[in-house]
Formats: structure tokens, sequence, C-alpha cells
């Protein structure tokens, strides 16, 4: 017997047809002695009409409090008709919203884009294993949340998949399901490219940076509750299956779930090649990469700027690069020079709570500001920062850095 956590999107339940198709996927998976918490957005399309109502009627003057109630709509709805559409199959069903008792997804007062109390959560969200216990099957109200004070909160646009891992974290389950309108995460968009293909998996890091850089399948957040025990899948609305192939979704590791700080303990080299406008010049950067890729030399980090490539390497492959790279620029007519600078250290932070952490980089390189510690390059992703200073100032640097994170 497993807990499933299934999700549906606002296109999978479109219309009476789809519902009724997606609770008999859930009836499927019920019947075969597995339990199911339901998560349901609301129907397509149907918060974008509430929206443009509340502007055209309100002229914008509506409160905070009055618009995360109105919203909430969408998905309010779109629970109690598919509560009643697992009934009408004949089995237990009960909606569950934030006016219930049983409602499980405690926020702060943050209303229209609240963050999770995850321990109060933990503890709210056991009164759904009671009525799974029961027999029941809980169709819960994807994107919204409730203050402490009781009012309705919204978890911010695409709110229900966070909703989904949420409880599947808090619920120890054994999967979470995503039905969407496409089988999968594709290798691009299929409406912008028709050869793109489906991935039969896919890392919760490269679903990560592919949700905050525009995919639409899945809200980055959501992972960050994502846990290694927990399976994941997407799939499409279209096999009316929930056991149907899809994209798995992997990880994280257990070194990805926490804060982290490394110092690479040999110093690099950094080599600077410079030239007018390189930034506007096609192939320049190809060029440089693969011409040190042939030599089997490992690039560290690129750094970009208009008349400018920065790259870092092993500070043991420094010399034979920078004889490579110096025949390069000769014989390109847009390069004129090549430097092989300073000992660089380079230190690594990470923490997946990055995402969800606005100003994470001004509050770790401020106690480098502070120390009048020079920065040579940093870069980032959703969960990793990477700052380049000379090697000289490396130890210090990390001491200030890990002293941010504890």
């Amino acid at each position: 017997m497993s807990l499933i956590i299934a999700k549906f999107g606002g296109t999978s339940i479109g219309n009476g047809k789809r519902i009724r198709k997606a609770a008999q996927s859930v009836v499927k998976e019920y019947m075969k002695g597995n339990k199911v918490v339901v998560v349901v957005s609301a129907i397509n399309r149907t918060t974008d009409e509430l929206l443009e109502i509340v502007e055209e009627a309100t002229n914008n003057t509506i409160t905070e409090k009055q618009l995360a109630e109105v919203v909430s709509m969408g998905e309010m709805t779109s629970a109690r008709i598919f509560s009643s559409a697992l009934e009408s199959l004949g089995v237990k069903s009960e909606y569950i919203d934030p006016y219930k008792d049983e409602w499980p997804i405690i926020t702060d007062s943050n209303l229209l884009d609240a963050k999770v109390d995850l321990k109060t959560t933990i503890k709210k969200s056991k009164i759904l294993l009671k009525l799974l216990d029961q027999g029941i099957i809980p169709v819960v109200c994807g994107f919204l949340g409730r203050d402490k004070h009781g009012y309705i909160t919204t978890l911010g646009r695409g709110g229900s998949d966070i909703t989904a891992f949420l409880l599947g974290r808090c619920l120890n389950a054994d999967e979470v399901i995503i039905v969407t309108d496409v089988g999968g995460v594709m290798s691009t968009d299929p409406n912008k490219l028709q050869e793109a293909k489906k991935l039969d998996k896919i890392s919760v890091e490269e679903m990560r940076d592919l949700a905050t850089h525009g995919a639409q399948v899945l809200h980055p957040h959501a992972l960050k509750y994502k846990v290694p025990e927990i399976k994941a899948k997407i799939i499409g609305f279209e096999h009316g299956d929930l056991s149907a192939p899809g994209t798995e979704i992997i990880g994280p590791s257990k070194k990805e779930q926490l804060k982290t700080v490394t110092f690479n303990s040999e110093p690099l080299a950094v080599l600077a090649v410079v030239g007018e406008e390189i930034l506007n010049k096609p192939g320049i950067l190809a060029k440089l990469t693969s011409t040190l890729s042939k030599k089997n030399i490992n690039i560290i980090g690129v750094s970009t700027g208009k008349n400018s490539i920065t790259l870092f390497i092993k500070k043991e492959d420094a010399q034979e690069a920078h004889k490579l790279l110096h025949d390069v620029v000769v014989e390109d007519e847009n390069l004129s020079s090549l430097s092989l600078g300073r000992d660089i250290a380079m230190i690594t932070i990470s923490s997946p709570e990055f995402i969800d952490t606005p100003g994470i980089i001004s509050e770790i390189t401020e106690p480098l500001r502070e120390h009048n510690l020079n920065i040579v390059e940093i870069s980032s992703s959703q969960t990793s920062v990477v700052i380049f200073v000379d090697w000289d100032d490396g130890k210090k640097a990390y001491e200030l850095v890990r002293g941010v994170l504890e």
C-alpha cells in the first residue's frame, strides 16, 4: 500500500469530462489499495478571469485580504467538484479548504505571497492521515494557505505545485504525481520546436533551473520540499492513469539538501582574453573553450564582458592553456591580447533555501566589503553562489562567508 499525492493542474481538469477522467484515475489507484490525497488547481483560466473581473469592477482598489478571498474561489470550486465526482464513482471523499478545521497548510500573513510555516503544517497535516485511514479521499485546494488569524493566504501563481510537494513531505508520502497538459518534461518547449522530446528523468537541480528560467511545467519553489525518499513524476492527463510513465524527478542528494561552504584547496589561474566588442562577435567563446577542451583542460568558471572573456582553470594547466590561447589570439583578428593573472581562490556557497532568499548575494558579500577583501568575480545559480578572490585573501574570505550561513 502506497500513499500518493496527485496534483491536477488547471488544464487537466479544464472541463467536466476531464474532471471525471481525473477522478477515475484516482479511484483506480484507490481500488488497488493505495491511499491518495488529491490536490487541485483552479479550473483552466478561472484565476485569470477572476483577476480581470476584479480589476474592472474595483479599479484596483481591492484590499489584499479581499483579493486573496476572491482568487481562492477557483481552487475551492475545483475541490468541491472533484470531490463530488469521486463520490459519484462510489468512493468516499471530502473537500478540504481553508475554512475547514481539517485545513493543514499554515502560513505567515503575507496574504498574496505567503511563506509556509513548515513545523505547524506538519502537525496539522496529520489529520489527513486520519481521513485516509477511514477510507476517505481528501481533495485539497492547491495554491492556498491560512494564517494564524484565520485569513486566507495564497502561495503565489503556480502554488498548487508547492501544495503537492509540501503535503508529500509532511505526510511522508511514497510518491508525488503532477498531472499536466504535457506528457512530462520536454527537451525544449514543444510549442516552439516540434522536435522536442520527452525526458524519462531529470534531476531536482535541473528541474529547478528549467522552471526558474521560464519552463512552465513546475513551480521552482515546489522542489524545496522534495526529499530523496519520495518519488516524483510529471505525467500527461490524457492517459487517465496515475501509473502512466512520464518524467521522473530524481533527488535531491543528501549533500544538496544541506547548507555548505567549500574552499577549493588548490589555487586557480585566471586567463583574460580581450578584443574590441568581442561579446558581439559570434564564435569567439566557442573557439576559446574548444581549444582547451581538445587538450583536456577543464574550465572551472567563465566571465564575459563587452571587451573581454575571463577563464578560470587549474593552476597546473595554466602554462599550457596560456600558450594554446595565445595562438588563438594571434590568429583571430577579433582578439588583441591575452593575460595570465594572479592565483585565485574559489569559494562555493550552496543552500536549497537561496531560491527563497532575496538579497542573499548582498548578505554573503557584505562581510568581505567590511574587511576590504576584493571580489575578482562572482557567479550564481538558484542554489549556489561562487566567489573568486585573490588567493592570499581566500582563507579569510572563506571564514567570513561561512559565518554568514551559520
